[in-house]
């Protein structure tokens, strides 16, 4: 009941002729608008026209150390029209049970983060996901774990999703983003 009613909202929004990052049109992902990890508001329609990596990350995960290869990414390929999107989840473990400020410094300090980070939010299914989250499950696939990646292309639309097994240094994944980075 609650996707069907997220995605019929999605239907009913207006294209938008051209949002900051480029066109964006009705059930894409940079329709949406979320807060960043320092607690100002964030239009994901700046992303639009980018290939983007939308990861649900945490502090204290066994996949943590993921933190750097994503920076790698992100480095490597920004300049290509790329961006690493992390969303700090508490979802699976209470791996991420740290304050905004916290995470930022975790993260600064242990990994040079510079990718884009946001405010923590629900991935899990239920009446308190997230909207993003529930978009971008719509295919079914939600994380079972921290680290879960989908590949967002740049009309907004998921093109894959990668379990948290799927490090960002992946022949698998790396392939993906450069087919998406293509188009």
């Amino acid at each position: 009941m609650r996707l069907t009613l997220v995605l019929s909202t999605l239907a009913l929004l207006p294209f938008a002729a051209f949002a900051a990052g480029g066109p964006v049109s009705a059930g894409s992902f940079y329709t949406f608008k979320t807060t960043t990890l320092q607690g100002q508001p964030a239009d994901l329609s700046q992303y639009a026209g980018k290939v983007a990596l939308v990861v649900n990350v945490a502090s204290k995960c066994g996949f943590t150390p993921q933190y750097a290869g994503l920076q790698k990414l992100y480095d490597e390929l920004e300049g290509r029209g790329f961006v690493v999107l992390g969303f700090p989840s508490n979802d699976f473990g209470g791996q991420e049970p740290g304050s905004a400020e916290e995470i930022e410094g975790f993260c600064k300090k242990n990994y040079g983060v510079s990718f884009p980070m946001f405010s923590k939010l629900v991935t899990k299914a239920g009446s308190e996901q997230s909207p993003i989250y529930t978009y971008l499950g719509q295919n079914g696939s939600l994380p079972s774990w921290n680290f879960g990646k989908y590949l967002v292309g740049r009309d907004g639309r998921v093109i894959q999703y990668f379990p948290s097994k799927v490090a960002p240094e992946s022949p698998e994944l790396r392939a993906a983003i450069e087919k998406a980075l293509a188009r």
